[in-house]
């Protein structure tokens, strides 16, 4: 984890955060997906890995009252509170590995993720990914994640990746979650190349 939180920091403290590859002025399918699995102003809405992200300011707008933003970059979570400014004080910062979150069962209506998950590619790590995701999603919640298509990038920022199309991020989470909805999406990085990204909309339907 502390190699990994190094890597992250550096890429954010070495680059302008809209020059970086992920980087999408807004998250435009993540918000639809949200939206169809019931996004409101009493949602309790995590954003796994959504470091220097504009996902949380259109939550915000959106009238998102319980927001909670995780990633192992202290650096990128910076830059989003500072971007937010005074807002900032109604988000949970939390720095810390998603395959080890700390958080009471049932957290959570709503879980995203566009960021996470390709880069677990261990198979236990992917496992502990998955065990919190079900753990910490309350009965009925939902998941919307995002992550490199089977045509899409091998690695990003410099490290491998998984790439998972819907049907095998569904499989990944098993029998506890039903996949609603799939999607695709060709993002262009700033500098202009073209990554395949799929998103799975997952619906919690097991204990």
């Amino acid at each position: 984890m502390t190699n990994d939180r190094a890597h992250w920091d550096n890429a954010y403290r070495t680059k302008w955060t809209d020059q970086v590859s992920w980087y999408r002025a807004h998250l435009d399918v993540s918000f639809e997906l949200l939206v169809e699995a019931g996004l409101g102003p009493r949602s309790r809405v995590v954003d796994i890995g959504g470091g220097a992200s504009t996902l949380v300011d259109d939550l915000l707008d959106f009238g998102v009252q319980s927001i909670t933003v995780v990633d192992l970059s202290p650096a990128s979570l910076e830059i989003a509170r500072q971007r937010l400014g005074a807002r900032a004080a109604r988000v949970h910062w939390l720095v810390a590995d998603v395959t080890a979150l700390n958080l009471r069962e049932g957290s959570f209506d709503l879980w995203h993720d566009r960021a996470a998950l390709h880069f677990l590619t261990a198979p236990e790590a992917a496992q502990a990914y998955v065990q919190t995701a079900t753990r910490t999603i309350a009965p009925g919640g939902h998941a919307v994640i995002g992550c490199f298509a089977a045509d899409g990038p091998e690695r990003c920022s410099g490290l491998p990746v998984v790439r998972r199309d819907p049907a095998d991020i569904a499989a990944l989470f098993g029998e506890s979650f039903a996949l609603v909805e799939s999607r695709r999406e060709v993002h262009s990085t700033p500098g202009g190349v073209q990554q395949c990204f799929a998103y799975a909309l997952l619906r919690k339907v097991g204990l």
